[in-house]
């Protein structure tokens, strides 16, 4: 690997694009919440130790390909030279997006143009939507507009990402996949309308089943070309920039998922 021109090392910033880690933080349509007690306390034991309960779809963390396929590779098989720590490019879609809203290539394309940056073969690409300023942690703290209202893609969006051999993604989202192509479709048939209302269309002809299915799951997964979410942190101050971009999920033998710091080392300004 040569990373000499993709940042100068002299004069580099790592920028921190993870959410923190907190029993507040809602969970993920269906999933139970985090839970956090005290183990020993530093009155009775002398020392202090926490216990913590929860799914792993929660705050920032990596998907892995067990997630959604049988016999496929766990967290701690992924290596971290030429995968999870490569050339990458943080680019901010949010100008072009808003609630519901179905992205796809040419919206990326329209992006890099406009913010001018390159998105090129190999990459790993981190999408900033802007939608972490709804997150809890956030600025502009909005449950449903978080969980519900985010903007995806559908599967031409997916079959790009195969075609430029994308390496993983990330999104400051609670999916990678637009929110009405999960279960949120039917646990909120009232959001559905209002979608619908917004589209002029109904949901079946704008992203039919099931080839939309959790369709950056579903279809990417296969290739290895896996994601983090629930990204945030320092994204907006690195957005439209190229770098060196990592994934720092623990390394979990057997586990679908892990929690994850992901981070970006950009030449500083």
């Amino acid at each position: 690997m040569d990373w000499s021109k993709a940042v100068d090392w002299k004069n580099f910033r790592i920028f921190d694009l993870s959410q923190p880690t907190s029993w507040r933080a809602p969970p993920f349509m269906w999933y139970p919440p985090f839970k956090v007690s005290w183990l020993k306390t530093l009155g009775e034991h002398g020392v202090r130790a926490q216990y913590i309960e929860s799914s792993l779809h929660f705050g920032t963390h990596f998907d892995g390909q067990m997630h959604f396929m049988t016999g496929g590779k766990d967290i701690a098989s992924l290596p971290l030279q030429n995968y999870l720590v490569g050339d990458g490019v943080i680019l901010d879609i949010g100008p072009y997006v808003g609630d519901y809203d179905i992205y796809t290539p040419e919206t990326f394309k329209k992006a890099a143009k406009e913010g001018n940056v390159e998105i090129n073969r190999g990459d790993i690409v981190v999408v900033r939507t802007g939608y972490h300023h709804y997150a809890w942690c956030g600025d502009k703290p909005d449950e449903v507009r978080y969980m519900i209202k985010h903007p995806g893609p559908d599967v031409r969006f997916a079959k790009w990402c195969i075609e430029m051999k994308f390496k993983w993604l990330a999104v400051d989202a609670i999916s990678q996949d637009h929110p009405l192509n999960t279960v949120v479709r039917k646990a909120r048939a009232d959001l559905v309308e209002e979608a619908e209302k917004k589209w002029g269309e109904k949901i079946d002809k704008m992203m039919p089943w099931p080839e939309n299915y959790q369709v950056m799951h579903v279809l990417l997964f296969p290739h290895l070309i896996q994601h983090a979410e629930n990204l945030g942190g320092e994204i907006d101050e690195a957005a439209n920039r190229r770098g060196i971009i990592g994934a720092f999920p623990f390394k979990f033998e057997d586990g679908e998922t892990a929690f994850a710091r992901i981070v970006a080392f950009l030449s500083a300004k």
